[in-house]
């Protein structure tokens, strides 16, 4: 018999689920698929319980999924979605489409999470240790999807694709985004390394939706695709975004497909984000077939991602955005930029093991200000080192730039800067910093 009580609301499951934080804070675990096996084994394999499109890549991943789940609900299927990181509330994470499920629901599925967990400590699990956070966060989605009566699930991969805990899943189709160099410690110190990671997550026949890659990771993705006999859906091969049109609001464009032209609106901004809905689309009429593009635009009319250009002030304008790679912060900068002008204010944070260096470079060309801060506390970080980086990387042309490393002063101080000499703000380079900005902002006049 467990002496446990019940869990009575999500914020118990997720204080319990916390207690699993090690890979994440405090030690290197080996990522590994035969753990995540057993444990999905012990629950009944719930990921097996719907339908899936399996999403990875280094940029876009999130806004991919969000929109594909989208499509999804607006042509009546029930969609159980898995993203990563949340910005706020954990539930942010694990959803039923764009709602959160109920909170019996999160509860139940966490109540049967942590007899599976009681089962699999009686005997040894592979690999050192217990479960780790990510492992048990993406069974805790699948048994809530499963409880749903979900008809598919839309899942986003954590790190990489090969062993990451959710390439457990046979999807229907797999979609890999824009790669660029990340998380090399983990995944490999050239493209076409990474490539074969995040590859990691195409399947024996199931077809293969890409974004546009650089030569060196489309040779590893074709190579891929060729062993598993998987069908290659590249985009620039199958489509064409013509018209685009972004605005503070979102973005519009066509989406030519062969002989046929379809307009679309998204409310996520950027060029990037009409690359990420066309992916969305070719992945969904690969998988169901029978969505019409009445339901795909009105799907992308209704995506919702927080964190990812998101608005949340006027007085100036003030942007956040989870970038965290070079490429994805200048496509920022630049969607920036060309809706508010250059010469705004930048406030950057960066957690340890990211690039930047890089990021700076791609950064400072498209602001007069700079505010180096604190992106939380979750991972470690070191904004003096941060700072001096800018300051080095400045050149001739000197810069205002200040490190406040307490996040809310940090805020308040481009707000008050913004106000006083009427420019805009963009708040970028981290998640977890664009949780912290969105926090503070919302105590502050």
């Amino acid at each position: 018999m467990s002496d446990y009580k019940d869990f009575t609301a999500p914020e118990e499951v997720f204080a319990w689920l916390s207690g699993f934080i090690n890979f994440e804070r405090t030690e290197a675990r080996d990522f590994r698929l035969d753990r995540m096996r057993v444990l999905a084994g012990e629950a009944g394999h719930p990921e097996c319980s719907a339908p899936v499109i399996h999403i990875a890549g280094s940029k876009g991943k999130g806004s991919v999924t969000v929109m594909t789940a989208a499509i999804l609900e607006e042509a009546g299927y029930k969609s159980a979605r898995y993203t990563s990181p949340h910005l706020l509330d954990y539930r942010e994470r694990i959803t039923l489409g764009n709602d959160f499920f109920s909170d019996a629901l999160y509860c139940a599925a966490a109540g049967e999470l942590r007899r599976v967990v009681q089962r699999v400590r009686e005997r040894a699990l592979p690999g050192p240790g217990e479960p780790t956070f990510f492992e048990l966060l993406t069974l805790y989605f699948f048994l809530c999807a499963r409880r749903s009566g979900c008809d598919a699930m839309v899942v986003e991969t954590g790190m990489g694709g090969r062993l990451d805990a959710t390439n457990i899943v046979d999807p229907l189709v797999s979609v890999i985004s824009s790669i660029e160099l990340e998380h090399t410690e983990y995944l490999g110190t050239t493209l076409a390394a990474i490539a074969g990671e995040k590859g990691g997550i195409i399947k024996e026949n199931r077809p293969l939706v890409l974004a546009p890659q650089e030569d060196e990771a489309l040779a590893v993705f074709e190579r891929l695709c060729g062993e598993k006999k998987s069908p290659l859906i590249y985009l620039p091969r199958e489509a064409a975004i013509e018209d685009l049109a972004i605005r503070p609001s979102g973005t519009g464009f066509t989406l030519r497909l062969g002989l046929s032209s379809f307009k679309f609106e998204i409310p996520l901004v950027g060029r990037i984000q009409a690359q990420n809905a066309a992916l969305a689309v070719l992945a969904v009429r690969k998988a169901f077939p029978d969505i019409s593009m009445e339901a795909i635009a009105g799907g992308l009319r209704k995506a919702k991602l927080p964190g990812r250009f998101e608005r949340i002030g006027c007085d100036p304008p003030f942007v956040i955005d989870g970038a965290h790679t070079p490429q994805s912060v200048l496509l920022t900068a630049e969607s920036f930029t060309a809706l508010y002008g250059t010469g705004g204010i930048l406030l950057f944070g960066s957690v340890e093991g990211k690039n930047a260096s890089g990021m700076a470079e791609a950064l400072l060309p498209f602001f007069s200000r700079v505010i180096i801060t604190t992106p939380g506390t979750f991972k470690n970080s070191n904004p003096g080192a941060v700072f001096n980086l800018y300051r080095e990387l400045q050149g001739a042309v000197k810069k205002d730039i200040a490190l406040i490393a307490d996040t809310g002063k940090a805020v308040e101080y481009a707000l008050a800067l913004g106000r006083e000499h009427k420019l805009p703000v963009l708040g970028t380079g981290s998640f977890y910093l664009a949780a912290e900005i969105k926090k503070a902002a919302g105590s502050l006049p």
